[in-house]
This record gives C-alpha cells, sequence and structure tokens, in this order.
C-alpha cells in the first residue's frame, strides 16, 4: 500500500495510492502519522477501502500534495554514506554520521523550492527515507525492521556555498589526560548545518509513502534523479554503506525513535551511464528546475523552483 497527505479544501486528507497514478482520500482520515500508530486496528479498514468503490479515486496531478507527515518529530539525515563517496573521504567515522533536517524544511511533491540568490549553489541529493512505525530506544539491530512503517523519497537539498560560509577553522582547547589541569591546542574545522541544509524548502519529500511490505528489500532499489528531463544520477540502494537497521540500531542508543520520525539514508551519488554527471554540478540558483527523483517501488517526487 501506498499513502500519502493532501490539502483538500483547506485540510489535511490522507490518500491511497490505487494504481500508478491515482490516489483515494480516505474518509475522515486526516493523519497519516495517526494512522502509523493506530496501525493493526487500522490496516483491516485500509484494506476495505481499497477493495471497495474506487470510482472517488482521482488523478494525482489533481491534488495538492504535502510531506506525506507534515510535521514528523524528527528528520535524521545520514552522511555520506555512499560506496561512492569512499575515495573522496580523507578521515571520517566508521558509524553512521547523522545531522537533523528541521520539519520546516519539508515540502511536498509539486510544491516549490523556493531560492534566493544570496544562498549561492544548491544542489539536489536524491535519497531513500525511512518511515519509523514503532518507537524505541537502544534497538538491537535484529529488531530494527520491525520498526519501520515503509518508505518514501527525499531530496536532501544542499547549498555548498553556505556551507562554506558557516565553516569555522580554529584552536580547540583539549585538557591534558593525565588531569593535570594543562590544556592543548587543537587545529579544528567544524560546520553548522542549519543553513546550507535547513531552509526553508531544502527538504522536498514524497508524495508516497510504501509501506515495508510493499518493499521486499529496501537495499535494491533504484534511484534516479532527473534535472529538467535529464538523467543526472542512477544509483542503487545497494551502494549504501550502512544498511537500514545498521542505522535504526545505532540512532536509537543516542536519541529515541518516534513514530513517524523520518530517516534520510544518503544520497544517491553514482553518475548515470546514459550521459550523466555528478549531482553537485545541478546548481539549480543558477539553472532552476524541475528536479525528479523516482525510487522503484515507491514513485516520483517532483519539484519545481522559484527564485524569490
Amino acid at each position: 500500500m501506498r499513502f500519502g497527505t493532501v490539502r483538500a479544501n483547506g485540510h489535511e486528507r490522507v490518500v491511497l495510492g490505487v494504481g500508478e497514478e491515482r490516489a483515494l482520500p480516505l474518509d475522515g482520515v486526516t493523519s497519516l502519522a495517526r494512522v502509523i500508530e493506530e496501525w493493526p486496528a487500522a490496516e483491516p479498514a485500509v484494506k476495505q477501502a481499497l477493495a471497495g468503490d474506487l470510482t472517488r479515486a482521482r488523478h494525482v496531478d489533481q491534488f495538492e500534495w504535502l510531506p506525506p507527515i507534515p510535521r514528523p518529530g524528527k528528520v535524521i539525515c545520514v552522511a555520506l554514506n555512499n560506496s561512492a563517496n569512499t575515495d573522496r573521504i580523507m578521515s571520517g567515522p566508521k558509524h553512521p554520521a547523522m545531522f537533523l533536517k528541521p520539519a520546516s524544511a519539508l515540502i511536498g511533491h509539486g510544491q516549490s523550492i523556493r531560492l534566493r540568490a544570496e544562498y549561492g549553489r544548491v544542489h539536489p541529493e536524491p535519497e531513500l527515507a525511512v518511515v519509523v512505525g514503532r518507537g524505541g530506544e537502544d534497538i538491537p539491530r535484529d529488531a530494527a525492521m520491525d520498526h519501520v512503517f515503509g518508505y518514501t523519497i527525499m531530496n536532501d537539498l544542499t547549498s555548498p556555498t553556505m556551507r562554506g560560509e558557516d565553516t569555522f577553522h580554529y584552536r580547540a582547547i583539549h585538557p591534558a589526560a593525565d588531569g593535570s589541569g594543562d590544556v592543548s591546542y587543537v587545529d579544528t574545522w567544524v560546520t553548522y548545518p542549519m543553513r546550507y541544509k535547513g531552509s526553508d524548502t531544502f527538504g522536498p519529500i514524497g508524495p508516497w509513502v510504501a509501506t515495508k511490505d510493499d518493499i521486499p528489500d529496501p537495499h535494491d532499489l533504484t534511484i534516479r534523479c532527473l534535472h529538467q528531463g535529464r538523467v543526472v544520477t542512477e544509483d542503487n540502494t545497494r551502494n549504501l554503506l550502512h544498511s537500514v537497521a545498521d542505522v535504526i540500531a545505532f540512532v536509537s542508543r543516542y536519541t529515541a525513535l518516534e513514530t513517524g520520525d523520518i530517516i534520510a539514508m544518503g544520497t544517491a551519488l553514482k553518475a548515470s551511464a546514459k550521459g550523466g554527471s555528478a549531482v553537485q554540478n545541478v546548481d539549480l540558483t543558477t539553472l532552476g528546475g524541475p528536479v525528479d527523483v523516482t525510487i522503484s517501488g515507491i514513485g516520483t517526487l517532483s519539484s519545481p523552483v522559484e527564485m524569490r
């Protein structure tokens, strides 16, 4: 099954995917997060709706799409989680490295990425995202997939220009290990991602959440990114360095996961064999849009670009 969230007559409505191009509004259902929370009880009613009268289903282009979960508690993004990066990483951790993207950055399918010239270069990052079904902390790896409700698409927009502007090179103070009270100074670089990852509209997501029973192997999905109709990258989730189970187990050691949380698994980076290029070459500020991300079994996320 595939779920989405739309705005109809000024109100949020949850819709079900019918085939590839139609969506069926669920009567009285306004929150996908609530559906997920109540899933064991809600699933029979959803299946009944799919087996019933589908004449009310409308073409997906007739809806105003919102993020599938408009206000998730957390959007966790895994950094540099692709084997295409390994030859470029000078040093780094062996475990998943993560950052948070604010929920206010999320926009739905068809909503405009709004950019300003001062943002500098902004490029897309097509990613598989996990929707947490059941929360928890210190989740064992062998139980991690039991906490997954489904999967969606995220475009983790990034501004290298703002990243450079918000990077500090400074002398960090390290206390002596012997407890003497002495200190040493260590050259350190640190970057804070609020602007370059979390500006408004920097998180296109959706339109669909495909339930995990529809995605038997999240590590064998084709991800394609198109800019103005041209294929930029075509990758596969088998190239992720850290699996969904690895990430859930690791993250939950540090922050409790909650129902409806989103975990973006890392950028599809492999350049398409059909004349594609690195996603970093697609400067949306200069070139405009649209940009489309397709993941097999889930759907296509499309985003126009608007300069402010």
